[in-house]
C-alpha cells in the first residue's frame, strides 16, 4: 500500500506547500469581504470559517470523486498521478483564483468573471455553459442519490419515490436563504462524509487489502484497453479538477468574513476532494483484486449506486456499510442543491434580478427544478459522460480568465497557463475521439467502416489527437499574443 500512502501524503504535503505559492499569486489583504460590506440575509451572509470550509467541500463533493474515480480506477493506480498531480496544480489553483476573484468582485457568478476578463462574447457563452452544467449537475446529484436510497430502503420506496423527495428539498435549498438549511444542516453532513472516508479507507488499511503499487503498474490495466488520453483525465473529473467547483465557488466567497480565509476554504476543500477520490480509486482496484474484477463488478451490478454499495458492505460490514452509505448519499445531495442553487444566481446576475424578494427566487426556482425533473428519466450514464465533458470544459475556460487575470496585474502566469493549456487539451481531444463526440463521425471517415469501443477510439486519436493538441497551442497562442504581448508593450 506505499503507493496510496504516498499518494495520500502528497496531496497533504502539496495543501502546505503550493497552495501558499498560489496564494501569493493573488495575495488576500484586509478588504470587507462581501458579507461582511452588505449582508443581505438570503446569499450575502457572514459564516465562520469552518463552516465555510466544511458547506465548500460538501458543495464540490458530489458523485464525482466517488464515481469518478471508481470509472477511473479502471485503468489501474496510474490513476492516483492524475488525482494527486490535477488536485495540487490545477484543481486546487482552479479552486481558489474561482473562488478569490469572486470575492474581489462582490462575489459576481464566474460566467461575470469570464465576462470581465475573456470579453463579452465568452460572457455570454459562459452563461448559457454553466447554467445548462448547473441543471445537469444537479440532475445528475438526484438521480445517483435516489438509487442509493432504493437500496437501503423497503422495496416500496423506490427510486422514483426518493426522487421526488430530493427534487422539494433541492427546490427548498434553492429557494431559501443559505442559513436556513444549507448553513444549518452541513456540518452534520460534513461529519457524515468524514466517517465515511475515514471508514472506507481505514476499512481497507485494517483488513489488509492489497493495492498494486504504481511502478508495478505504471500502465494501461484497463480491461477493454480504452486509451488513458484523454479518456481517464475526463472519467476522474470531479476528483482532480472540476469546472463545476467554479460555479460552487462563489457561494462561499459571498459568505468568507475575511480574504485570508481564502486558502483554507477554496484550495484546501479540493485537496480533501481529492483525498476522498483517491480513497475510493484505492478500494476500486483493491476490493475486486484488480481491473478485471472492478469491471466485472462494474457490468454485473445494476449501475455506480450498487457498486458503491457492495464496497461498503465489503470493507465495513453491514453496519459500517450503513454509516458510509449515509456519507456517500449526502456527498451528492449536497451538491445537487447547490448547483441549483448557483445557477439561480447565475440567472439573476445574468439577467440583474434581485434575489431579496421571494417571488422573484420563486421565479427562476421553479424552471430550473422542473427542467431538472424533466431530465431525471433521461439515461443516467449518457448525462453523466455529458456533464463529465462539460465540466472538464468550464474548468479550462475559468483557468484561462484566471491566466488573463494574472497577466493584467503583470503576475507570474504560468501556474494558470499551464494548466488551462493543458485543460484545453483534454478538453477537446476528447470530445473528437469520444463515442458520445464526434469519435463514430471521425473513425468512420478514417477506417471507411463503422466501429465500435477501443478500436473506433484508435481511429478517431488519428485526428483527434494533432487537431486537439494544435487547439491547445492556439487557444496558448491568442494568450500570448492577445495577452502577454499586448501587456508587455504597454
Amino acid at each position: 500500500m506505499l503507493t496510496f500512502f504516498i499518494a495520500l501524503l502528497t496531496l497533504v504535503v502539496g495543501f502546505l506547500t503550493y497552495s501558499v505559492v498560489v496564494e501569493r499569486l493573488l495575495p488576500p489583504d484586509d478588504r470587507e469581504t462581501p458579507a461582511i460590506a452588505h449582508p443581505d440575509g438570503v446569499d450575502y451572509l457572514p459564516l465562520p470559517i469552518w463552516k465555510s470550509f466544511l458547506n465548500q467541500l460538501l458543495n464540490i463533493a458530489g458523485l464525482g470523486p466517488i464515481f469518478g474515480a471508481l470509472s477511473g480506477a479502471l485503468w489501474g493506480p496510474v490513476v492516483y498521478f492524475w488525482i494527486v498531480f490535477g488536485t495540487i496544480f490545477a484543481g486546487g489553483v482552479h479552486d481558489y483564483f474561482s473562488g478569490m476573484l469572486s470575492e474581489r468582485h462582490n462575489g459576481a457568478s464566474i460566467s461575470e468573471i469570464v465576462g470581465i476578463y475573456l470579453g463579452p462574447q465568452m460572457k455570454t457563452v459562459m452563461r448559457i455553459f454553466a447554467v445548462v452544467l448547473l441543471v445537469l449537475v444537479g440532475t445528475t446529484f438526484s438521480t445517483g442519490p435516489a438509487g442509493l436510497l432504493a437500496l437501503l430502503t423497503p422495496k416500496s420506496l423506490n427510486v422514483t419515490f426518493w426522487l421526488a423527495i430530493i427534487l422539494v428539498y433541492y427546490f427548498l435549498a434553492t429557494l431559501l436563504p443559505i442559513d436556513k438549511i444549507i448553513g444549518r444542516f452541513y456540518p452534520f453532513f460534513g461529519a457524515a462524509l468524514i466517517v465515511m472516508c475515514v471508514g472506507v479507507g481505514g476499512g481497507l488499511v485494517v483488513q489488509g487489502y492489497e493495492l498494486p503499487e504504481m511502478w508495478n503498474s505504471f500502465a494501461n490495466l484497463h480491461p477493454r484497453a480504452l486509451p488513458i488520453w484523454p479518456l481517464m483525465f475526463i472519467t476522474v473529473a470531479c476528483g482532480a479538477i472540476s469546472g463545476f467547483h467554479a460555479t460552487q465557488s462563489p457561494m462561499m466567497a459571498r459568505c468568507i468574513t475575511s480574504e485570508y480565509q481564502g486558502r483554507k476554504v477554496f484550495y484546501g476543500a479540493m485537496v480533501a476532494e481529492g483525498v476522498i477520490a483517491l480513497i475510493w480509486a484505492a478500494a476500486g482496484v483493491s476490493v475486486y483484486n484488480g481491473t478485471q474484477g472492478l469491471w466485472d463488478a462494474t457490468t454485473s451490478l445494476a449501475g455506480q449506486s450498487a457498486l458503491v454499495y457492495d464496497i461498503c458492505i465489503r470493507v465495513l460490514g453491514p453496519v459500517g456499510g450503513v454509516l458510509a452509505m449515509i456519507g456517500v448519499i449526502v456527498c451528492p445531495i449536497t451538491s445537487g442543491d447547490t448547483a441549483f442553487r448557483s445557477a439561480r444566481l447565475t440567472l439573476a446576475d445574468w439577467f440583474g434580478i434581485d434575489q431579496k424578494p421571494r417571488t422573484k427566487r420563486l421565479l427562476l426556482s421553479v424552471p430550473l427544478l422542473l427542467c431538472g425533473a424533466l431530465l431525471s428519466n433521461m439515461n443516467f450514464q449518457v448525462i453523466w459522460r455529458y456533464f463529465s465533458w462539460s465540466n472538464q470544459t468550464l474548468a479550462m475556460i475559468a483557468l484561462w480568465a484566471a491566466a488573463v487575470f494574472l497577466c493584467k496585474v503583470h503576475h507570474n502566469f504560468w501556474p494558470l497557463a499551464i494548466p488551462a493549456t493543458f485543460m484545453s487539451a483534454v478538453s477537446s481531444t476528447y470530445i473528437l475521439v469520444a463515442p458520445e463526440g464526434f469519435g463514430p463521425m471521425i473513425s468512420k471517415m478514417v477506417s471507411g467502416e463503422p466501429l465500435t469501443g477501443a478500436a473506433a477510439i484508435d481511429a478517431a486519436a488519428k485526428v483527434g489527437y494533432p487537431v486537439g493538441i494544435a487547439f491547445a497551442a492556439l487557444c496558448f497562442a491568442i494568450f500570448w499574443f492577445k495577452c502577454v504581448r499586448t501587456n508587455a508593450a504597454e
